[in-house]
């Protein structure tokens, strides 16, 4: 196993591509969101294919009304996968293993494991406790516990052997805001989570916004920690 140095990332899937083979490949990406990132994938890689994963109705519901070739939408979590057995070369969880209920996760990396091919790999994104965003962030929605969980749970992956690892990085992808009602919308009240704001708590979050605010909006870097695992075999 390897780990490289920080670095800034503009564009994920650069990063993605330079680890794995993209081309004509089947993936599954568990907790897809909008699924930017598989979009651009299937756009960019001919003949490949990406079985997205989202468990929020709504954004579910949004992704179906915006279908993609090589793009096919389910509403399921990653601890249940609705699929046969070594039937994917590569999966993706990008930001996404953090919002797995913990007791799940473990659950979760088996499910994946088991449904790659042998040789296949996992590739997990996460976000670090750290920098400014998560400063802001924490103030309504602190993820130290969840997200070291999910630390954790990918070593018991290795641990167990289903997994092995292959490489980590350590990276910083530039996020901005208009305004502090465009963080307001994507940060605070996403349709997947009530973080319970009420006006004395938006508006403590607002000042400390402004704080960071300037004449292109609000600009952050958010830094990652990227491991890239495989199934044996």
């Amino acid at each position: 196993m390897t780990a490289r140095h920080s670095l800034l990332v503009h564009d994920e899937l650069d990063l993605l591509a330079s680890l794995v083979l993209l081309e004509g490949v089947d993936l599954i990406e568990a907790g897809c969101g909008a699924a930017h990132l598989a979009r651009a994938l299937v756009a960019r890689y001919a003949g490949s294919r990406v079985a997205c994963l989202e468990v929020d109705e709504r954004q579910h519901q949004k992704n179906l009304a915006a279908p993609a070739s090589g793009l096919r939408f389910v509403q399921a979590g990653a601890q249940a996968l609705p699929f046969a057995d070594a039937c994917f070369d590569g999966a993706l969880m990008l930001k996404s293993l953090h919002h797995v209920p913990v007791p799940l996760m473990d659950r979760a990396l088996e499910e994946i494991a088991r449904v790659l091919r042998p040789g296949g790999w996992l590739y997990v994104s996460e976000p670090v406790y750290a920098g400014a965003l998560n400063e802001l962030v924490r103030l309504f929605n602190d993820e130290r516990e969840v997200r070291a969980a999910a630390q954790q749970a990918l070593d018991r992956a290795l641990q167990r052997g289903r997994l092995l690892p292959e490489t980590e990085h350590r990276f910083e992808m530039p996020v901005g805001f208009c305004d502090f009602d465009d963080f307001e919308q994507r940060m605070m009240r996403p349709t997947y989570a009530d973080h319970r704001i009420d006006a004395t708590l938006a508006e403590h979050v607002r000042r400390g916004f402004l704080t960071h605010q300037g004449p292109d909006g609000a600009q952050f870097t958010r830094p990652m920690h990227l491991r890239l695992l495989r199934r044996p075999g």
